[in-house]
């Protein structure tokens, strides 16, 4: 899907100042992310809404406090293994992308129809429906809570179409900042980053002080109630590893992180422990203070706990929120949009999806594209109920990248490895895959998981006809990939793969 027009390019002389010419790319991504931004784009994508909005999914599946908090610090400890796994296969690639990159190198040569199918269906839903959808959610969310202290008393109906606006204004801001600079995004995440953490310690100081009191609300019931079924453990660890994920956001942009060898295992071993402790840590703060009956039925837990706790203090809470959605949707946009600039590299987007502003050095087609797919999942309204089987999907895929980590320890065992996992490790990840994949789908056999396969049947007939019978409309395509690369003064990047 090429365009004829020349390329323009960009090279740096010998004062590191850029220029242009006509005649070939010399632009690419930089690496202008370090250990301290590492770790705070992976706690800028998991630290969502999902702790303090609605932790309590785990606590109904799994029938008592203690088991509860055992499903919080279990959670925890996969998404450690499946990061670490993952840690090995991004630093022995050096590739952006994550689970495409990997299936593409473990899967891309073994057959040339079925080869390349794994990474275009995860490009097709994580690019196109998944990070978008939920993008369009956690701004959404952020829309309800910033606006709260303006809204309390109008109407519904207007107050939807007041979050909608501020959803598409933070959006335009979101998408202004991953398009402008990466140094922009880095200094806004770890701004946010830092405020992120400080919301959660607000929390687990206001439970600790409660439990100082002698307030220990309903952790003394142990583990009266616990759920004897496998099926309610799974969707217990399901609540619980949907507020974990993101554990793997740092490998998805590996080319734009300073030695990865070293920081991308070392952010992932400083992040994810650290946000285990800070999940766990703020199950306890709100079992010390609220009933089980309570953290079911409220919209907000955190918010219902600081009305609780923090009196004077308790718009903290709302603004924790706030601070957590929109640095959450920042750092998810930002990692689709390097998802899809390396499926456009290798074939499986529109090409002009990995060209790069020869400005500002960022992939400006793909993010804008991500933009234009996310105000519509926002205008849509009530998605929610679309990303319900998000985590099926997402364990599916986690589980294929073991088998291709596995595979890659065989078909390249010579290449070097600047940071090797135990092999029981990605074996573990994929047994937990297996069941979080398998289980549901006995345990609560719905139309969502119909519809999800729905999603895999389109995206195998799109691939069929255009990417493997190239079936395409060439002259509109070049047509569309001129005006973008006028748009955002993009062209291809100097490491373009056929």
């Amino acid at each position: 899907m090429a365009s004829n027009e020349a390329p323009l390019e960009k090279s740096d002389d010998a004062n590191g100042r850029s220029s242009v010419s006509g005649t070939g790319s010399h632009v690419k991504l930089r690496r202008e992310l370090g250990l301290f931004s590492a770790v705070n784009l992976i706690l800028g994508v998991m630290i969502g809404s999902g702790i303090f909005i609605s932790p309590a999914s785990a606590l109904e599946h799994s029938g008592s406090v203690a088991l509860c908090l055992i499903i919080w610090t279990v959670s925890g400890v996969i998404s450690l293994l499946g990061a670490l796994s993952f840690a090995e296969l991004g630093t022995v690639l050096g590739k952006s992308g994550a689970e495409y990159s990997y299936f593409q190198e473990a899967f891309g040569n073994c057959h040339k129809y079925w080869g390349p199918l794994p990474s275009f269906l995860c490009a097709w839903i994580y690019v196109v429906i998944l990070r978008p959808a939920e993008v369009a959610v956690v701004v959404m969310t952020f829309a309800e809570y910033a606006i709260q202290p303006f809204t309390i008393n109008i109407h519904p109906d207007y107050k939807d179409t007041a979050i909608k606006l501020a959803s598409l204004s933070a959006l335009f801001v979101m998408t202004y900042i991953n398009i402008t600079s990466v140094k922009l995004f880095v200094k806004v995440q770890n701004i946010f980053g830092v405020c992120k953490v400080f919301a959660c310690l607000i929390v687990i100081g206001g439970g600790a002080y409660e439990i100082a009191k002698g307030n220990t609300g309903s952790l003394g019931k142990g583990f009266e109630g616990s759920t004897t079924s496998p099926g309610g453990v799974a969707l217990a660890l399901y609540s619980g590893l949907w507020a974990y994920d993101g554990w793997n956001s740092v490998t998805v942009v590996t080319e734009e992180i300073i030695n990865p060898g070293v920081n991308v295992p070392l952010s992932i071993s400083i992040a994810v422990p650290l946000i285990t402790a800070l999940y766990v840590s703020m199950n306890v703060a709100y079992m010390a203070v609220l009933t089980p009956a309570e953290m079911v039925s409220v919209p907000a837990v955190a918010v219902a706990f600081g009305d609780r706790v923090l009196g004077r203090g308790s718009f903290l809470v709302p603004l924790g929120v706030a601070v957590a959605t929109f640095g959450c949707a920042l750092s998810v946009q930002f990692g689709v949009t390097r998802v899809c600039y390396t499926a456009a590299r290798g074939g499986h987007m529109l090409e002009v999806f990995s060209y790069v502003n020869v400005k500002h050095l960022t992939p400006a087609p793909a993010v804008a594209f991500q933009a234009v797919l996310t105000s519509a999942f926002i205008l849509t309204g009530n998605i929610r109920t679309l990303i319900d089987f998000a985590s099926w999907f997402l364990w599916f895929f986690y589980g294929l990248a073991m088998v291709a980590l596995l595979v890659l320890r065989r078909t390249r065992a010579s290449s070097p490895r600047p940071y090797r996992v135990p092999t029981p490790v990605p074996c573990a990840v994929l047994a937990v895959a297996l069941f979080l994949s398998v289980l549901p789908l006995v345990h609560d056999p719905s139309l969502k998981y119909l519809a999800a396969l729905g999603f895999i049947a389109l995206g195998v007939a799109l691939y069929t006809v255009f990417v493997y019978h190239r079936k395409t409309p060439a002259a509109l395509l070049r047509k569309f990939t001129f005006i973008t690369q006028m748009l955002f003064q993009s062209v291809p990047p100097a490491e373009h793969e056929d």
